[in-house]
């Protein structure tokens, strides 16, 4: 199909519902719902209005379906770091969700900048979205998206609540999980436990950090404050943590870490240091197995949060009111071999 230009020239020309319409002999409202996916139609027409897209190479245009209907069959995703293997399996499986709902998605990452995840959700927003999904930076205070779900975009948060917005949210039991490394170290004979936790600042940390002290209360231990330590995610930090914990009085015999990267830089502490404590890491990661010994982890599943964040944003789009909800997640002990060590 062809057209002239202004200067005379021959070009192709996208084919348009119109074409498909007289194409298939049938009128333009039926070529619409056809193409929407919309009942009411005949298998004849709706047979003939396929054949007719095939034949010419037909496509809807999704700009100007959005500016007819006000939705772009899109939503965002917006995470810290797009890198980090959780968020990667968290990204797949909202994109998995989205593609049976033929929905594309739209990804960006805010990095570690509160002032540089402001703008990259404003400017997601700008794209008019049909919902928004986001792992809020730590600091951010997001009150600035308050007015997003009442003018049509609703907004799902995942791993932590946001501060300054009530909204639907989907998290791990950071607590629960936490107790439960605790547990487990007590049970292979552990008495003095020590968490060394990213610093502050952090929800997840800090949830984590009341997990340990509680496990660590259920057992019966003392609760010593010097038995927590704050890093960041470095080896030489992780070094100087292990030193001041090894050289109490009562020094630990096991270690809880609050999060993988955490529970990496112990790890080459550990190595440089020639230490052997049983440790216990929240998060899985790769190789974990492969250490030795194996680390045992406390395994949060991305996917089940993403499914979990995709549900959420698509029962809000599809018109669903009432309260925020908040979806909380279980975790998983994994025993490899580290967690299981008996106090040397």
């Amino acid at each position: 199909m062809t057209k002239k230009t202004s200067e005379g020239a021959d070009v192709t020309a996208r084919p348009t519902m119109h074409d498909v319409a007289a194409h298939a002999r049938v009128g333009l409202s039926t070529v619409s719902r056809v193409v929407s996916g919309k009942a009411g139609v005949s298998l004849a027409k709706r047979n003939a209005v396929e054949r007719a897209i095939a034949e010419l190479g037909y496509s809807r245009n999704d700009f100007a379906h959005t500016l007819r209907t006000g939705s772009a069959r899109t939503i965002g995703v917006v995470v810290t770091r797009i890198s980090d293997p959780f968020y990667s399996q968290l990204i797949g499986a909202i994109e998995s969700r989205a593609q049976e709902r033929d929905l594309l998605v739209l990804v960006a990452s805010s990095g570690d900048d509160a002032a540089e995840s402001e703008r990259v959700l404003k400017r997601m927003l700008s794209r008019r979205l049909d919902g928004l999904i986001v792992v809020a930076h730590e600091e951010s205070d997001v009150a600035f998206l308050a007015a997003e779900p009442a003018a049509g975009t609703p907004i799902v948060f995942v791993d932590r609540p946001p501060v300054g917005l009530h909204s639907d949210v989907v998290i791990v039991d950071n607590e629960r999980g936490a107790a439960d490394a605790v547990r487990q170290l007590v049970r292979a004979g552990h008495r003095s436990i020590a968490c060394i936790a990213h610093t502050v600042g952090r929800y997840t940390s800090e949830q984590r950090q009341i997990g340990f002290r509680a496990g660590v209360r259920q057992a019966g231990l003392p609760d010593r404050a010097e038995l927590i330590v704050e890093v960041e995610d470095e080896i030489d930090a992780c070094v100087e943590a292990l030193r001041e914990l090894f050289s109490l009085p009562d020094p630990p015999t096991a270690l809880f870490t609050t999060n993988s990267r955490t529970t990496k830089a112990v790890l080459g502490a550990m190595r440089l240091m020639g230490v052997h404590p049983a440790l216990i890491g929240f998060d899985d990661f790769e190789l974990a197995d492969l250490m030795t010994p194996p680390v045992t982890t406390i395994a949060q599943d991305p996917w089940a949060s993403g499914e979990a964040a995709a549900e959420l944003l698509f029962e809000r789009i599809a018109g669903r009111g009432g309260p925020e909800r908040r979806v909380v997640l279980g975790t998983r002990l994994i025993t490899r071999g580290s967690g299981e060590l008996p106090p040397a």
